[in-house]
């Protein structure tokens, strides 16, 4: 195993030893900036009149490389900032603390997670995306959720906390009313504290689609003794439990997943979590769970005491489409028609944007029960007749897909597109799936995803990261190939979510297209990915834009040689920040970090990173005054943690 180092990369220019400080620190104690996942900064240090200057202040090298069963994926971790130092996890799960001002190594825990790899993982590779942290006293504590543990680090030393759990860390499959195979288990997502409580979420590899697999849950455990303290299912387990009804043929017994592999929000103050809860198993077929199967595909409320359920809305009936519900749910208060309302808003894979009172769970906007298309050709399968539609805001990505979508970079280019688009089933969202494959928009990743949304508490905007891909939705009959998967259709086809990639015509040149940003050019037109900022005290777009130049490989492909093509192509990125400041960052696959001006959606500034960013960009202030803008990027062994800072 290569070893982690530590690189420091500061010019002269940059060096602040000897100047008085400029303003006091300001920390970044949370994932999401807080625990109402606002991600927003008071920071103003840096702004519209200077972001100009910011250039790279330091990097620090994960180092991991490929084991023979483990491989680390995308660097997805936002850093915490407390106390002069950054504390964050790796793809590999390795909890690290860096000096916040120089990016030097302060210590390393390896909970050596990757010893274990799931089967099922995703062929992205191992991937973490934050930590937890609560106050003993003078002491900090940081926590840590991988694989199938929780682990309690002491935040001075980096070494387990011998008092929690067994000696340092819980198991997390035990108390699930059926065996979980530890294989089959995973969590990606940081832990939320309440008061005593460190509460969890799970991921379900997808791939694993069989009778009596896991089923989604979310627990809560003493934060000194590691003693579970209530566990939610998101799956009933028995018929007197609310929403049992809801899985005919009481498809309850056998159905698992709708698990909770995004990240959940606090209302610290009232003692309520906001748990977003993702598709059953399996995503693409329901023969054998019909009905609308609570709680999945959900926003649920929750007392973060005891774990009873407040309320709840399920945004997808009956899911077919693997529209998971993966973005932390954003804590806001808005005007709306003269009425102060502290509202929950969560972004979707679907491109919608729901909106309740936080309280009651009533919709401050009305969401409409629609009928939509449920004919299908898939043997067993039963669509739901109706799907939720928020009439605001409107939708921020594109819905559906029709032949007027397609490609038209140039003409030849069109002409191949609306040939490869007519072999699929076309039509508007929650277009079911089919056995020739239907052509699906938003994809499987979205829309949005885990990236979340941003929100300016002075503004009442809401700043959401979108993709604007296909995937193509198949389901075939199983062949038993798989041991993890017993379902009698599975999506394990030519065109199925587990094709990455397929070609458009099979002829010399033909172009390449993927399900989702690997292809060079898509069946769509651009752009591919947007940035938009959502008015929610009007339930109104207010601007929307391009995010990055787009893929290299699509402008230099050589179907688009000498074609003028648009600046900004648009591609792939996560969740964006946004501060008072006057500026929302975000990164983009195209490798590079961008900062526009939240009010207007101008483009003021873009910095390369050394590899595509692959999370969230936090800020903060350090002890010395300078502001920072961190943020993770690469894979496996092209991986860094990069700070940007001005150099004046």
């Amino acid at each position: 195993m290569k070893r982690i180092v530590a690189i420091v990369i500061v010019s002269c220019s940059a060096v602040v030893s000897g100047q008085p400080p400029s303003g006091s620190a300001v920390e970044w104690p949370y994932v999401g900036g807080d625990q109402a996942h606002t991600k927003y900064s008071a920071l103003d240090d840096i702004d519209l009149s200077n972001v100009d200057e910011l250039e790279i202040a330091w990097e620090w090298d994960a180092g991991e490389t490929p084991l023979p069963d483990a491989r680390p994926g995308s660097f997805q971790a936002t850093p915490l900032m407390i106390d002069g130092t950054l504390y964050f996890s790796t793809a590999f799960s390795r909890v690290v603390a860096l000096d916040a001002e120089t990016g030097e190594q302060k210590w390393i825990y390896d909970p050596r997670v990757y010893e274990d790899a799931p089967r099922g993982a995703s062929p992205a590779g191992f991937h973490h995306r934050g930590l937890a942290f609560r106050r003993d006293g003078d002491a900090l504590h940081l926590f840590l959720n991988s694989r199938t543990r929780l682990f309690a680090i002491d935040a001075a030393t980096g070494q387990l906390i011998p008092s929690f759990g067994e000696n340092g860390s819980v198991l997390l499959t035990e108390g699930h009313g059926r065996e979980v195979p530890p294989e089959t288990y995973d969590q990606t997502s940081p832990p939320v504290v309440y008061d005593d409580l460190v509460i969890v979420g799970s991921r379900v590899p997808d791939r694993v689609q069989k009778e009596y697999d896991t089923p989604g849950s979310v627990q809560a455990f003493d934060a000194l003794t590691g003693e579970r303290r209530w566990i939610f299912f998101t799956v009933p387990q028995s018929n007197d439990a609310f929403g049992a009804d809801t899985w005919e043929n009481q498809s309850w017994r056998i159905t698992g997943h709708a698990n909770v592999w995004g990240l959940m929000s606090l209302d610290e103050e009232r003692g309520l979590l906001y748990v977003p809860t993702s598709t059953p198993s399996s995503d693409y077929w329901g023969g054998r769970r019909p009905g609308a199967n609570l709680f999945a595909e959900s926003i649920l409320c929750l007392d973060a005491r005891t774990g009873e359920r407040q309320w709840h809305f399920q945004a997808v009936h009956h899911g077919l489409w693997d529209y998971d519900f993966t973005a932390p749910p954003n804590l806001v208060t808005i005007t709306v028609d003269g009425r102060t309302i502290d509202a929950v808003a969560e972004v979707s894979k679907q491109g919608f944007t729901y909106v309740f009172d936080r309280v009651t769970g009533e919709p401050v906007w009305p969401i409409e029960e629609r009928p939509v298309d449920t004919t299908t050709d898939v043997p067993g399968e039963v669509p739901y007749p109706t799907q939720p539609f928020p009439t605001r805001p409107p939708p921020f990505a594109g819905q559906g897909v029709s032949l007027d979508d397609a490609n038209d970079l140039t003409p030849e280019i069109h002409a191949m597109a609306v040939e490869e688009m007519q072999q699929f089933r076309l039509g508007p969202l929650f277009t079911p799936p089919s056995l020739r494959g239907t052509l699906q928009r938003p994809n499987v990743a979205g829309g949005s995803n885990w990236g979340g949304a941003a929100f300016d508490p002075e503004s009442g905007l809401l700043y959401v990261r979108s993709s604007e891909s296909t995937s193509t939705n198949q389901v075939c009959r199983n062949e038993g190939t798989d041991p993890d998967v017993d379902v009698e259709f599975t999506n394990n086809c030519p065109h199925g979510a587990s094709a990455m990639i397929f070609q458009l015509g099979n002829r010399p040149g033909a172009v390449e297209v993927a399900r989702s940003r690997l292809g060079p050019i898509p069946l769509i037109k651009p752009p591919y990915g947007r940035l938009t900022a959502i008015d929610l005290n009007q339930g109104e777009i207010a601007w929307q834009m391009p995010l990055g130049e787009g893929s290299r490989i699509l402008r230099n492909h050589p179907l688009l040689r000498g074609v003028e093509l648009p600046d900004r192509l648009g591609g792939g990125g996560r969740g964006p920040l946004v501060t008072k400041g006057g500026l929302v960052f975000i990164g983009s696959s195209d490798g590079h970090l961008y900062a526009f001006n939240k009010t207007t959606g101008e483009e003021v500034w873009r910095g390369a990173t050394p590899f595509r960013p692959g999370g969230n960009p936090m800020t903060y202030r350090t002890a010395s005054g300078r502001q920072f803008v961190v943020v993770p990027t690469g894979a496996g062994p092209d991986a860094a943690l990069v700070a940007f800072a001005s150099s004046n």
